[in-house]
């Protein structure tokens, strides 16, 4: 059974940085993509960063130069390091697993990250 959960949302100021932290059980990372979306109120889900199999990483261009995806296998973890916060960032932050042996997606239940002064 495929398991994932975020942890490291938060409030933060403008400027300002968070981690978020996707745990994930039942998958090994390193076969599949894992990726981190994010949904604003009112607005449709959006890709925020991906880390493919083959350990390339993608950004939306929102994000580029501020976020940084990174998976860690021994722990079987990834990681989204968010810098340079701004309002816009506002939104729940969902974990992904694309699972290529099943062409299935799995999602775990978010995080919100808020920034505000």
């Amino acid at each position: 059974q495929v398991q994932l959960v975020e942890s490291g949302g938060g409030l933060v100021q403008p400027g300002g940085s968070l981690r978020l932290s996707c745990a994930a059980s039942g998958i090994i990372l390193s076969f599949n993509d894992m990726g981190w979306y994010r949904q604003a109120p009112g607005k449709q889900r959006e890709l925020v960063a991906v880390i493919t199999r083959g350990g390339r990483a993608n950004y939306a261009d929102s994000v580029k130069g501020r976020f940084t995806i990174s998976g860690d296998n021994a722990k079987n973890t990834v990681n989204l390091q968010m810098n340079s916060l701004k309002a816009d960032d506002t939104a729940v932050y969902y974990c992904n697993a694309h699972i290529w042996a099943v062409a299935t997606d799995y999602w775990g239940q978010g995080t919100q990250v808020t920034v505000s002064s």
